[in-house]
């Protein structure tokens, strides 16, 4: 049976691979972007009228966030995918040397945001049967298992992780999944040219291992294949 699932982000890289995924297998998805009708996103929602809702969002800005789930009341989500991020400055984001303007607004999108939006569309989670929460992290998120380097980005994954799992803890009585994935090294804008795989197998991946993933998975820290990483 088709689920429904929202994916902020959804105009460009991993999260417009995984609509592009969950849309040939017959789902039905709520693509946000801050622009949904521009760029490739509008080419994939032309010919599905039926089975892509275009969201606008920006997931920085209350007003926006409020206006969306105006637009969603009542409509059930399965699966909530926190996709939209931001990796910072290509340079002064060290422990020696950092951009901190930059670096404020890296914890907007990849902090803040997430949880604005599983807030606001935590009612329509509930309605559906799915009822997951997931949040695209990064193994650079780890705080076991890191050199240094990319701090603002890597403080940003870290922190991600803790919010979303003090929100796991705040909604298990409600038995919504929450669940965090690094997605691996992705060939998008953001991983570049020699990253380690492309979108689409992250994505098929990633959709697997949320298919199969309930409140026994809930508050975990895995890749797309499922496979644990160290906090």
């Amino acid at each position: 049976m088709p689920q429904t699932w929202m994916i902020t982000g959804a105009n460009r890289g991993i999260g417009l691979a995984l609509t592009m995924e969950l849309l040939r297998r017959g789902d039905h998805i709520v693509a946000a972007a801050r622009d949904p009708w521009g760029g490739a996103l509008a080419e994939v929602a032309s010919g599905q009228a039926g089975t892509l809702t275009p969201l606008e969002l920006d997931v920085t800005s209350d007003r926006s966030v409020a206006a969306a789930k105006q637009a969603l009341d009542g409509r059930p989500i399965d699966v909530l995918v926190n996709n939209a991020g931001v990796y910072g400055p290509r340079d002064r984001q060290t422990a020696l040397d950092m951009d901190f303007k930059a670096w404020r607004e890296v914890f907007e999108v990849n902090v803040y945001a997430p949880l604005r939006v599983a807030q606001a569309f935590l009612p329509n989670v509930e309605a559906g049967s799915g009822r997951k929460i997931v949040t695209i992290s990064s193994r650079m998120g780890s705080i076991g298992s890191n050199p240094s380097g990319a701090i603002a980005y890597r403080s940003s994954k870290a922190a991600v992780n803790m919010v979303m799992v003090g929100f796991g803890n705040a909604v298990r009585d409600s038995e919504v999944a929450v669940l965090l994935f690094h997605p691996g090294w992705v060939r998008t804008d953001m991983g570049g040219g020699g990253a380690d795989i492309p979108a689409s197998e992250s994505a098929a991946g990633l959709i697997a291992t949320i298919d199969a993933s309930g409140m026994a998975q809930t508050n975990s820290f895995r890749n797309w294949k499922g496979e644990a990483i160290p906090w």
